[in-house]
């Protein structure tokens, strides 16, 4: 037979340290303490091979001179290039020479036998057999290398001869342990660990067939797409070709168990990338699922056996369709946090729903169940969101002085946005009616929360301006009521549907406000500082009514305006017409006072006390219990009671 010196290294490529490095990922599929072990063992044995390999090179060819010139390796290739003939052998030749024969032919079961009985024999034979062994092991690994490598039938035999080998290897451990032998005596025994060795070399040669894909990098569909494509046309098929040759020599098993196992480990890898897209996920899940079947039907010919590799690909199917979950929920609450960022105006809704029913369907045309899941994960993490949004909504209701108004519409804008998006997907995806009842609690408490809180602003800012309102020339109202009708107006295109009850109770707070800025301004004016304030009533009320008609639309129509009322009876100049305008006021707004009427007609320029006494009178002949608490206006109005007049009645 041909003599061939391939040596493994450069089969797979030599002291690569890629190789090293892919070696190394690859031995975790090993138990640790077993690898652990065997790397001090082989450490150990390397050391004894320099010495005891010179040795038995001594007592094969009695070179002394020899043993001083070669190294380490030099002897173990020695040991096997040592011709030999029968006439020597029947002079009692050692068996150290049968056994290097035995091993240079390819006869690996036979050395194994001649290198057992060496062991047993008592003549140093443990010394000898552990050199013996390593020079077994290297040149069996050479053989599965060449192997291979190409498709030459002269190294059938040989290689059967490994499978055959490492069936001697199970039958002798277990004959050890079965007469008692110590544990530890067992698990050192070189041959203990021909099977993993086995298993790295053709990993090693595996993974070193795969064509790299920086995951990391590379966010390229197109890309994965070739390098899938590339692994099922090419990769796969090459090791399926090379597995005949396995299968007669009986180790089909473990280089099928090799080849799915580097297989699964390099789309581990590209699973455990945090750059892939959810779609970039989702189609290694689709051919794991397409080689899953492929191996599947495979399994159902005779004389074929892959289940293990089918436990692999499940087991990774398994990791891949965890992975696109995560990922699907990492995108939908990206898509959620910018849609609805309590900073920022928020999207339409369409953006959102956008976004999980292309995810859902996508995962449904692979499978149904799979649809199902990431639906529902996309549901978990809408619930997700509203949980965490509403802490923000609250955090921002608590911050420290008085945030803007416009960032309060814009969250009361969301709630709306995400009430819609909710009902959309109520319709889309099968949602539970527990999901239901939460989402639905989780918006009321926060609209019902920052509408609270948004009121409670603008009354603060309105009432703030209002203050010196009479006093001053310019206190700055007229530019709060346009900064509220802009935000109004650009809040309503949204069509929500509190839009409008929003608007209503601004008008109410900003009426309240003003009237109570009014009836509190100091009584002591002049004629000229009255006028001023009635004009100054007049054009205010003109603003607002322009303001509210804007933005309501003939909704508007049905507001409470009390200060058109009181200008119509401050600006009747006969006692008789104010008497008549005053009827209309206390039907409307039964919850005035004599104290706020008062107020009034100090306002109303050269009111004599008589006329004044006369409205009082009117005021006191109509005014009548209340019947209802609702749409009061007056009620909270503190006003401080005139003083008596210089006639010392108490009608005035």
């Amino acid at each position: 037979m041909q003599k061939r010196k391939h040596s493994w290294a450069a089969f797979v490529g030599g002291g690569n340290k890629k190789g090293e490095k892919m070696a190394g990922e690859y031995s975790r599929i090993l138990p640790k303490a077993t690898h652990e072990e065997r790397k001090k063992q082989e450490a150990k044995r390397k050391g004894k091979l320099k010495t005891l390999a010179g040795k038995l090179l001594k007592t094969v060819v009695g070179g002394k001179e020899m043993v001083q010139k070669a190294g380490a390796e030099d002897v173990a290739g020695n040991l096997l290039k040592r011709p030999s003939s029968r006439k020597g052998e029947e002079r009692g030749t050692p068996a150290e020479e049968t056994i290097c024969r035995f091993i240079e032919q390819g006869k690996f079961l036979e050395a194994c036998d001649k290198i057992y009985n060496l062991e047993h024999s008592g003549n140093d034979g443990m010394g000898k057999s552990e050199s013996l062994y390593a020079l077994l092991a290297e040149r069996m690994w050479t053989v599965v290398g060449e192997a291979l490598s190409g498709s030459d039938r002269m190294l059938l035999e040989p290689l059967q001869s490994v499978g055959e080998s490492l069936k001697w290897e199970k039958q002798k451990e277990a004959e050890r342990l079965g007469n008692g032998l110590e544990t530890d005596s067992v698990s050192t025994w070189s041959p203990n660990f021909w099977r993993k060795d086995l298993e790295e070399k053709l990993m090693q040669y595996m993974t070193a067939q795969i064509p790299p894909f920086a995951s990391s990098t590379n966010t390229d569909e197109t890309a994965l797409k070739q390098h899938l494509s590339h692994l099922e046309g090419r990769f796969l098929p090459s090791l399926e070709h090379r597995s005949d040759v396995f299968k007669e020599a009986g180790l089909l098993v473990t280089y099928a168990r090799c080849c799915h196992a580097s297989l699964c480990s390099h789309l581990a890898m590209l699973t455990d990338s945090n750059c892939f897209s959810f779609s970039q996920s989702l189609l290694i899940y689709e051919w794991i699922i397409k080689m899953y079947k492929r191996g599947s039907q495979a399994c159902e010919r005779p004389g074929h056996s892959l289940s293990l590799g089918a436990q692999c690909l499940v087991w990774i199917l398994l990791k891949t369709e965890e992975k696109l979950l995560a990922t699907a929920r990492t995108e939908v609450g990206k898509a959620l946090k910018e849609a609805f960022d309590t900073g920022k105006p928020p999207w339409a809704d369409a953006a959102v729903i956008e976004i999980i029913t292309e995810k859902t369907e996508a995962a449904r045309r692979v499978s149904e169940s799979l649809g199902e899941k990431v639906e529902a994960e996309c549901l978990q993490e809408c619930l997700r969101f509203l949980e965490s949004y509403e802490d923000e909504v609250r955090s921002f209701i608590q911050l420290d002085g008085c945030p803007q108004i416009y960032s309060s519409l814009q969250i009361l804008e969301s709630c709306c946005l995400l009430r819609t998006v909710w009902y959309k997907l109520t319709y889309i995806c099968s949602v539970s009616s527990e999901q239901n009842v939460k989402v639905n609690g989780f918006l009321h408490r926060m609209e019902d929360d920052i509408m609270e809180h948004f009121l409670q602003t603008i009354t603060t800012k309105v009432r703030g301006t209002l203050k010196d309102h009479f006093k001053k020339y310019d206190s700055g109202f007229d530019h709060v009521l346009e900064s509220l009708k802009q935000n109004f107006l650009t809040f309503g295109k949204k069509k929500t549907d509190i839009y409008e009850a929003l608007v209503k109770a601004v008008n109410a707070i900003i009426i309240t406000e003003y009237m109570q800025a009014l009836l509190t301004t100091p009584r002591k004016a002049s004629a000229m500082q009255r006028r001023r304030i009635v004009n100054k009533i007049e054009e205010d009320h003109r603003m607002m009514q322009t303001i509210f008609k804007e933005c309501l639309g003939p909704a508007a129509g049905s507001l409470k305006d009390p200060i058109k009322a009181i200008l119509e009876l401050v600006q009747t100049s006969d006692p008789e017409g104010m008497k008549i305008a005053l009827l209309p006021i206390l039907k409307e707004f039964p919850d005035l006072r004599k104290e706020h009427l008062s107020a009034v007609l100090d306002i109303k320029d050269s009111l004599s006390r008589e006329d004044r006494a006369a409205l009082l009178k009117t005021f006191h002949d109509n005014c009548r219990e209340l019947e209802t608490e609702a749409n009061l206006l007056f009620a909270d109005i503190e006003v401080k009671p005139r003083k008596c007049g210089l006639c010392g009645c108490l009608c005035c």
